[in-house]
């Protein structure tokens, strides 16, 4: 049973390595977007609740972020396994979902950090030319990402689940080394 935590900061690939993997693996790819997007546009409960802060412009709070995490895995397509994209964070977030894994008995989860050097991932993000990334906000968004994910990935690493892997590299080599340590 696969269930994989996807790290790395914006513009490593993330999203797409955690889908391609998710469709191989023929289990679902929990992207925290995705999920409030789709409670939003349902009108659930959560979702009318997380809509109110989005249209405040208010970031949405770690708890009603951790509920939707919740009710996304209780969800019959994710209990043979799941790709979670986005979430957790932050430690705080981590522990969280440590205790809600056990809790629903799907522990055992895996972390893949997909890194990449700022570099790289700061032309990436402007090849992509959307017109909110200016280098700029780029760099600031990096930032951000280093010091909130750092300790995340230090706490993984002390519970002997973390994975590496080398964002900086082609699409293809990335899903093949990806394949190879899912496998191993």
């Amino acid at each position: 049973m696969t269930r994989l935590i996807f790290l790395g900061p914006p513009g490593a690939g993330k999203g797409t390595q955690a889908q391609t993997l998710a469709e191989h693996l023929n289990i679902p790819h929990i992207s925290t977007g995705e999920i409030l997007r789709q409670a939003m546009k349902e009108q659930t409960p959560l979702g009318i609740k997380a809509q109110s802060y989005v249209d405040s412009g208010e970031l949405v709070p770690d708890q009603l972020v951790q509920d939707l995490v919740q009710e996304r895995l209780n969800q019959s397509d994710a209990q043979s396994g799941w790709i979670l994209d986005g979430f957790p964070r932050k430690v705080t977030q981590a522990a969280f979902l440590e205790e809600l894994l056990e809790k629903i008995h799907q522990s055992g989860e895996r972390v893949v950090n997909l890194d990449a050097p700022d570099e790289v991932v700061v032309a990436r993000l402007l090849a992509r030319g959307r017109k909110d990334d200016s280098e700029e906000v780029i760099r600031r968004r990096l930032e951000v990402y280093r010091a909130e994910t750092a300790p995340l990935i230090d706490y993984y690493r002390d519970r002997q689940r973390l994975l590496s892997v080398n964002g900086d590299q082609s699409q293809e080599e990335v899903t093949s080394e990806l394949h190879q340590l899912i496998a191993s």
